[in-house]
């Protein structure tokens, strides 16, 4: 059912929440801890931790969240900061912006996905483009000089 252990260390890794078969919750759940679904929860959910939605678990909201693994449905946006995974029996009816993405075969996945590269992938990247062009810049000078 719907149970809260207290954790005085703020562990998000130990999933402290869990909404059980049969169980519907309506409204907006907002958790330091990981969360498991394996009912049935309408409004949007911030987690610190990781979202685990089991195979009975129906989701309709945005999911805000450091990882999030699905095995059952999700009618709504992912937004996760790590890795997103979609097991071979998971549905996903909604936008997914995540660190990563893991689709198994026989899920079903419609919407659209953008990852993130990590922090200052992207200036690295540049970076490096910048280097050998500024060199050929830098030597076209000298042999036009010459």
């Amino acid at each position: 059912m719907f149970g809260k252990r207290k954790s005085s260390s703020g562990n998000v890794s130990a999933t402290d929440t869990f909404i059980g078969e049969g169980t519907i919750v309506e409204g907006k759940i907002v958790t330091t801890a990981s969360l498991r679904i394996e009912g049935s929860v309408v409004g949007d959910i911030e987690c610190s931790g990781d979202v685990t939605i089991g195979e009975k678990g129906i989701v309709r909201s945005i999911i805000a969240a450091r990882s999030v693994f699905n095995a059952g449905t999700i009618e709504g946006s992912v937004i996760a900061k790590g890795k997103m995974t979609i097991t071979s029996k998971g549905r996903v009816l909604g936008n997914i912006n995540a660190g990563s993405l893991h689709v198994s075969e026989g899920a079903v996945f419609k919407g659209e996905c953008a990852m993130d590269l990590p922090r200052g992938g992207e200036l690295r990247q540049s970076k490096e483009k910048e280097k050998p062009h500024g060199k050929d810049k830098g030597q076209d000078a000298k042999q036009a000089s010459a």
